[in-house]
């Protein structure tokens, strides 16, 4: 998600309140719960659209948190504020998530969580910070020299599908920047991203006397005023954190891994044949890279990152942008594509896709979710296309994808939807493949929030709407393995789903 458009609400404890208590709505019920605390705005009328009638009309949730078609029903099974097993807080703005095969019949979900520093009314350690003293420091990625500690990081939670509810939940990461999306491993880990480039109060003073020296600046009569100091980074950020999905109940040790590339981090997807890693930035002119590791499945061995180009059309902008006068990227049309290799990737300046442009990589409208799904890879592009209302991208790799026979069967880029149409797809965000092959996507707009699924066929219909009346941001979609479950968060006011019904499965 771009940063610029975070709204903090002042109104965020209220906000946690309304919900104290609330379970469950079906189709076919009001909820256990508490709606009459929820503010009571008029919503627009109904504005999406559907290509095919997957599940039907949309039922308005009388508790105005999500709406689902006849027969779905919801539960929240986490909430911002409640306190977990480990003494901490479920910190706000959850984001990108995974869910993954536990012991004995449990799934274990892997949620990030977009805080920065300052959102300490969102955060696991309250909002004077004052549950900081029961963290282990060692395991605290950036702890502010304990006077701005990092809030970001992943919660972990071990869900019971046969009685909906979550027995523990945990922070497994901590002391990092806003975490945005990310993305599962094969070998059951996930992997979280930071969507920034902040950098460490050392770096800064670093960069500030580099900047002196190449600047020539006008002596002043006056003494320099003293600069207020208003960073406390112990580290610079921008990376990747690998957190194995277990139930341990502890805060990993975290590590980033430098070698997949500092840059404004969205999400990944990792090819379970080849162990290579793909990944999206989320930036106007952003690229897609992929980081071949020296040891698949050993992320911190390090390895080589590259960046995507297209074959026969260097520098190619895919996005479709009618002010750029570029040619425009047609959908459903494959093409060839090349990797460019990528040096400098701790990237102090933040310069890795100007620099990986000039070389010929693609660049892309915002990189958004990234999945893999049925020997393909999907990824979103939330500003992308003529209207800037989202596009579809869809990777194949080679068959010899990383190796020095790839060009003889190199992998193909499709843009594969575009509609230019707000009532099927507007700033389409993070995303999964079911196992049944359809996508199912996240929208991250300033209207409604759909949650919108696509066909194998390319045909887009409507599950759900978020109803909650500052019309949330939806993300973290993403299924049980082996049970019919889709969860999905709503960021504002920091609700965590878990959805059943009757699954078209083909």
């Amino acid at each position: 998600m771009k940063t610029s458009r975070r709204r903090f609400l002042s109104s965020a404890a209220s906000v946690s309140a309304g919900f104290f208590g609330l379970r469950q709505w079906t189709s076919h019920g009001l909820a256990q719960g508490f709606s009459g605390m929820l503010p009571r705005l008029r919503r627009e009328e109904e504005q999406y659209q559907n290509e095919l009638s997957r599940y039907g009309p949309l039922i308005s949730d009388p508790n105005r948190i999500f709406d689902l078609p006849d027969g779905f029903h919801y539960t929240v099974i986490s909430r911002v504020g409640d306190l977990m097993s480990d003494g901490f807080r479920v910190p706000g703005a959850p984001d990108g998530m995974a869910a993954f095969e536990g012991e004995n019949g449990r799934v274990i979900l892997i949620r990030n969580h977009e805080l920065a520093p300052e959102m300490t009314f969102d955060g696991p350690f309250g909002v004077d910070n004052s549950l900081f003293g029961k963290a282990d420091r060692a395991r605290i990625f950036d702890a502010g020299e304990g006077t701005r500690p990092h809030q970001g990081g992943t919660t972990t939670l071990v869900y019971d599908p046969a009685t909906q509810t979550v027995e523990r939940q945990f922070m497994s990461l901590a002391g990092t920047c806003r975490n945005c999306a990310g993305g599962p491993t094969p070998w059951k880990s996930w992997i979280s991203c930071e969507e920034t480039v902040e950098v460490s109060w050392e770096s800064e003073k670093k960069a500030k006397k580099q900047r002196g020296r190449e600047v020539e600046e006008e002596a002043s009569a006056e003494p320099a005023k003293p600069e207020k100091r208003e960073n406390f980074n112990e580290k610079d950020h921008g990376y990747n954190f690998e957190v194995p999905a277990d139930s341990a109940g502890s805060l990993v040790t975290p590590a980033p891994l430098t070698a997949m590339g500092r840059f404004n981090h969205e999400a990944i997807a990792v090819d379970p044949h080849s162990g290579i890693v793909y990944q999206t930035e989320d930036r106007d002119d952003g690229l897609i890279y992929r980081f071949i590791p020296h040891e698949p499945g050993k992320l911190a061995s390090g390895g080589k990152l590259q960046a995507l180009a297209i074959r026969g059309r260097s520098a190619c902008d895919t996005r479709n942008w009618p002010e750029t006068g570029k040619a425009k990227l047609p959908i459903n049309a494959g093409f060839d594509v090349e990797w460019i290799d990528l040096d400098k990737v701790e990237s102090p300046r933040d310069d890795l896709r100007t620099r990986g442009y000039k070389k010929g990589a693609a660049c892309f409208a915002r990189g958004e979710g990234m999945w893999y799904g049925r020997s393909e890879i999907f990824f979103a592009c939330t500003n992308g296309g003529i209207s800037k209302t989202g596009q579809i991208f869809r990777y194949r790799p080679s068959e010899f994808e990383g190796t020095e026979r790839e060009q003889e069967s190199p992998g193909r880029l499709v843009l594969y939807l575009e509609p230019n149409n707000t009532h099927l797809i507007q700033s389409c965000d993070n995303l999964t493949v079911a196992e049944w092959g359809d996508l199912f996507i996240c929208e991250d707009g300033l209207e409604h929030n759909y949650l919108r699924g696509v066909t194998t066929d390319g045909k887009i219909y409507t599950l759900g709407d978020s109803a909650y009346f500052l019309r949330s941001e939806l993300c973290g979609v993403c299924f049980a393995p082996n049970h019919p479950t889709l969860f999905v968060n709503l960021q504002r006011p920091g609700l965590t789903l878990a959805i059943t019904g009757p699954w078209v499965m083909g």
